[in-house]
């Protein structure tokens, strides 16, 4: 049960990286104003701004939000740190996890797979929910005595480490606990190389 609990922990973890790499170098839909916020020179916490963002976003699907989101956050990664629970795991439940939960509980009703496997199961759609929000813990100071604990014994990431991934943005993606970033990085280095991912989509078109 322990080591199939820890391979589907790493298991999330890729699954935090592939999609973080993914949306990180994912182009922005041009045409619908994220260049306008992206680049917006004035103060972000005003009434012009949040109506600039509403009518923007009223624009787009869940999807290129997204994908303006993971964009928006590398030159201002504290602004998801403020972020609470309910919105930072909100995409990831709706999207793959109860999905996968409510598959995982079908299979069990059907054909109860071997319990190792359940628990391997449970443990990746675990890690998967949470992933957005220990991302957000890397990005403030006051975190839950849970947090700190799981990080010293290695199971979450250190800010230290994911500081990797904003000095360059060509590495490190993965954000759970970074087990599998070994893995993607030369991945990652590959498809730059191939020109499958380019730097032209790390921000909106100006």
């Amino acid at each position: 049960m322990i080591p199939a609990a820890l391979v589907g922990w790493y298991l999330a973890d890729l699954a935090s990286g592939v999609i973080h790499m993914t949306m990180d170098y994912w182009p922005a839909r041009p045409g619908v104003g994220f260049n306008q916020l992206y680049f917006y020179p004035g103060d972000r916490s005003s009434a012009a701004y949040e109506g600039l963002r509403r009518d923007v976003m009223a624009r787009v699907g869940p999807f290129q939000r997204l994908v303006y989101d993971f964009k928006n956050h590398h030159p201002r990664p504290d602004a998801l740190g403020r972020r609470s629970m309910k919105v930072l795991i909100g995409s990831s439940v709706a999207a793959g996890t109860l999905p996968a939960s409510l598959l995982l509980n079908l299979w069990c009703f059907i054909a109860p797979p071997p319990g190792w496997l359940v628990v391997c199961g449970i443990s990746l759609i675990v890690g998967g929910t949470f992933a957005q929000y220990f991302h957000g813990t890397l990005h403030r100071a006051a975190n839950p005595w849970i947090i700190r604990a799981m990080r010293r014994v290695g199971l979450l990431m250190t800010p230290a480490a994911h500081q990797k991934h904003h000095d360059s943005l060509k590495r490190d993606f993965a954000t759970n606990n970074g087990w599998s970033n070994p893995l993607l990085n030369p991945i990652f280095a590959l498809l730059y190389r191939r020109g499958v991912l380019t730097d032209a989509g790390l921000e909106p078109t100006r």
